[in-house]
């Protein structure tokens, strides 16, 4: 208490001053017609200033529960897409409600790791075991494919990725259909891989959209990229493409995992198949 009393002394005549400055600075607004109106108007542009600040702050720091609520209806819309369910004509004689079921249902993920600076990529998703992960499925996101799951624990999982050279996923050209396969370019460029083992008569187009055939571990039809160039392969047995991604896999946010519904029968079945030939 000593020292403010020493501190107030000392500089008393500053004090003072801005005592007097703020008394006459009311005064004169206070007492003036234009003055008060230009301060009231030059207050309310500061306020406004400042509360459109703090909205965008607000909004800012809200937009992570925006990412995760728009994610789950994405998932859930994808969900009730057409291709998301098979037609069962054998219960379509029994019970006509049944007609329709689920062939692919959605998991809602965030990426919280990622590398495409490599050989072999692989993120690293905040959905595992508990959540219904399991390895083999197939990962998307609103731009198209993504990769597979290759391990899981019980509350994350890895997805190797479209960026690693042991990725190989069977796709189609748009046109006719025309089955290929897909696999990232030997240049490592992350933007763009090669199209494999087309036949001759598909007369492919630059520009045209690849998509995942009904082969592959996705929901047949979704975007993989576009044609960029064309490089037949020698012999004339089969073509070769240069595909744009569609993915810009260093942006990756939130993705799908596809819980494929009939994926352990078919491999099931496709085992016994191997074991038996």
């Amino acid at each position: 208490m000593r020292n403010l009393l020493i501190f107030i002394t000392k500089y008393n005549a500053f004090f003072l001053f801005i005592i007097f400055e703020i008394s006459s600075l009311i005064i004169y607004i206070k007492y003036n017609a234009f003055q008060k109106a230009s301060f009231i108007n030059s207050t309310n542009v500061v306020t406004g200033n400042l509360n459109e600040q703090f909205t965008g702050l607000k909004s800012y720091l809200s937009l992570k529960d925006v990412n995760d609520s728009l994610a789950r209806e994405n998932a859930k819309l994808r969900g009730q897409l057409k291709s998301s369910f098979y037609i069962d004509t054998l219960a379509k004689r029994k019970v006509d409600d049944t007609v329709f079921k689920v062939k692919y249902e959605y998991i809602t993920a965030k990426v919280i790791n990622n590398s495409t600076n490599h050989s072999y990529n692989y993120l690293t998703i905040d959905r595992g075991s508990k959540d219904g992960i399991a390895i083999g499925m197939g990962v998307i996101c609103s731009a198209g494919i993504v990769g597979k799951v290759v391990n899981v624990t019980p509350h994350m999982a890895n997805v190797q990725s479209m960026l690693n050279k042991n990725s190989r996923f069977s796709v189609m050209l748009a046109n006719n259909k025309e089955i290929g396969s897909i696999q990232w370019g030997d240049d490592l460029d992350p933007h763009k891989g090669m199209l494999f083992d087309v036949g001759t008569n598909a007369q492919p187009k630059l520009g045209e959209a690849v998509l995942a055939s009904g082969y592959s571990l996705f929901p047949e039809g979704t975007m993989v990229g576009k044609v960029s160039n064309l490089h037949p392969k020698g012999g004339g047995i089969s073509l070769n493409m240069e595909v744009n991604f569609a993915v810009d896999y260093s942006k990756l946010e939130y993705v799908n995992v596809v819980d494929y519904k009939f994926g352990p029968e078919q491999a099931g079945l496709e085992a016994q198949q191997k074991k038996d030939d």
